[in-house]
């Protein structure tokens, strides 16, 4: 397997029904309309990860303005089953990571977990992230209903500054050290 056979593409009004159908079998929740919506308008923050040109994966973000940061959610992040451990997650989380990087502007990432998703919690460990909460009752009609919080902490740059954010994240040699993935 070669790395250029994973590829992102947008999320578009044409393939929209792709990431329902994929968001229906990788997770054990369901996203309303308004979630749909949103990813049409979320850009860069929303891919579909093909591999050798098959829709396998999708990665969905939006930004978070609360508590008086700013911050990036990761919404969904999943691959099929058969597709796993084959760097596609990893491809997904970097390109997220490039934007935050490249908007600079970020105080931390972060996420919600099913406290049993050990596979999910471990893939994004690696990346620097640590469980910072547990949301008791966080997900209807699901068992366990419990979430963890994940968060990527970042440096936030100053406003106007030409330099990016930095963050303890995995350089680009991380995509042979990191080639596993776990959806969330």
């Amino acid at each position: 397997m070669t790395w250029s056979s994973i590829e992102l593409g947008d999320v578009t009004p044409h393939n929209i029904k792709q990431l329902k159908k994929l968001n229906t079998v990788v997770f054990p929740v369901s996203y309303n309309d308004k979630f749909y919506v949103d990813v049409l308008e979320a850009g860069e923050l929303a891919k579909l990860a093909y591999y050798n040109d098959i829709v396998v994966g999708a990665v969905c973000c939006r930004i978070d303005n609360t508590e008086n940061q700013r911050r990036l959610y990761i919404m969904t992040l999943g691959c099929l089953f058969p597709y796993r451990r084959l760097g596609i997650g990893t491809v997904m989380f970097e390109h997220i990571m490039n934007f935050a990087e490249k908007d600079g502007n970020f105080d931390s990432i972060f996420l919600h977990v099913q406290i049993n998703n050990n596979g999910a919690i471990e893939f994004y460990k690696k990346f620097g992230f640590e469980i910072v909460d547990t949301k008791e009752q966080y997900y209807k009609r699901i068992e366990p209903a419990d979430a963890h919080v994940l968060q990527k902490t970042l440096r936030r740059t100053a406003p106007n500054s030409n330099s990016t954010a930095t963050s303890t994240t995995a350089n680009s040699n991380s995509r042979s050290k990191a080639r596993q993935f776990t959806f969330v």
